[in-house]
């Protein structure tokens, strides 16, 4: 089932993200039971092209939301025998779009899907004008597609990253060379982890560069080198070179990372650190909350990746006030995909609170790591991960 987008030049200052798009009507259009054979056209445009084509074919003054113009109205019967089969088009107005979302506080990815579908259903016959049962019957099928939609997974599988931090804090608790976190990282990719992630710290509580060094020469999979930005930390990065740094806060007297960077406050020392670790070839990620003015900043100084914070979702009492936290990581998420970002979530993640995460488009890798460690003190690491890794792939399969 071919769909084709395009965009009106103007659109592209929206950074729409055709991909995101392109997957979710694919998964529209299998829902709907449309073949396989059939086409379906998409063309995203501002106020002013949406405003001739009403005007034109619909008689109607002033721009609109979304067109749809069936293939079949007044084409000629010879067309029929031709083998490719047209669904129609759909023309979407990014400025109205754009509008909407803000008055209905979505992010513009979630208008534009809706919309789609609106669209859609009006090729497949649908038509909220005809009558109110028709409206009723169409806005029900509307929600049952959306529902379904945010209940799937329209792109790639959801990587998982494990944090063997937490290894090598029981060895240093005894301050002897048992157990290993490299040893232990090496377990966890052999059970389907994607990468490694560890945490260098100033103080040297529970990785020591020993670790990070060797970890970099044995890895196979991935290592996400996270780090507070000072030079000492930042040499080190330098000169071992792993296929990514996370930037995080980092307190002396915290236990764990407390919350995401103020990347607004320090937009000038991050942005000096970025532009080393890129001169070095290595891609840069910021922990941050999630709050648009950090994930616009961090695009603003050429981070590569965000990592939004999970922690205030997953120490939410109720849910109520679990709901409102999962929205602000879905909406950032979706923000900072939408500027070109890559992104990443972690923190507190655990068996529990994991699926929802992962369940969402825009985030390509989890970090996780006391959890799976905790579990392991009963399970063995190998089955943690395991269990993680299988509620991870449940929630982020494809359809």
């Amino acid at each position: 089932m071919p769909v084709n987008l395009s965009f009106h030049p103007h659109c592209q200052d929206f950074r729409i993200n055709s991909c995101l798009l392109h997957r979710r009507t694919t998964t529209l259009l299998r829902e709907c039971r449309v073949t396989t054979d059939t086409n379906l056209s998409i063309r995203f445009v501002d106020d002013t092209e949406i405003q001739w084509l009403n005007e034109h074919y619909r008689h109607k003054n002033g721009p609109t939301n979304v067109l749809s113009f069936p293939f079949a109205d007044g084409a000629d019967s010879s067309l029929s025998q031709v083998p490719i089969k047209e669904l129609g088009d759909i023309v979407i107005s990014v400025d109205t779009a754009w509008r909407e979302a803000n008055e209905f506080k979505q992010s513009l990815h979630e208008r534009l899907t809706w919309l789609i579908t609106h669209g859609l259903l009006h090729l497949l016959g649908y038509d909220h004008e005809r009558s109110e049962s028709e409206a009723i019957h169409m806005q029900d099928k509307e929600q049952e597609l959306l529902h379904k939609l945010h209940h799937s997974r329209s792109t790639a599988m959801t990587h998982l990253a494990i944090n063997v931090d937490h290894i090598a804090t029981i060895r240093q608790a005894r301050g002897g060379i048992e157990p290993d976190p490299v040893a232990a990282a090496a377990i966890c990719e052999m059970a389907g982890a994607s990468g490694i992630v560890v945490h260098l710290r100033e103080d040297r509580r529970h990785i020591i560069d020993r670790d990070v060094r060797l970890l970099r020469e044995t890895i196979k999979t991935k290592l996400n080198l996270e780090m507070g930005a000072n030079k000492e930390i930042i040499t080190i990065a330098l000169a071992i070179k792993p296929d990514m740094i996370t930037l995080v806060p980092e307190k002396r007297q915290e236990l764990t990372t407390e919350g995401g960077l103020d990347v607004a406050a320090q937009k000038k020392s991050l942005a000096k650190t970025i532009d080393k670790m890129r001169k070095a070839g290595i891609p840069v990620s910021l922990f941050i909350d999630p709050d648009s003015q950090q994930i616009k900043t961090a695009q603003e100084i050429g981070a590569t990746f965000v990592e939004i914070h999970t922690g205030r979702y997953c120490d939410a009492v109720g849910e109520k006030a679990r709901d409102q936290e999962f929205q602000l990581i879905a909406t950032s998420a979706d923000e900072a995909y939408q500027m070109g970002l890559r992104v990443c979530a972690g923190h507190g993640l655990n068996y529990q609170t994991t699926a929802r995460i992962a369940g969402l488009d825009t985030i390509e890798e989890l970090s996780i790591g006391h959890a799976i460690i905790a579990r392991a003190a009963f399970t063995g690491l190998d089955r943690a991960v395991r269990d993680m890794l299988a509620i991870v792939q449940k929630a982020s399969k494809r359809y």
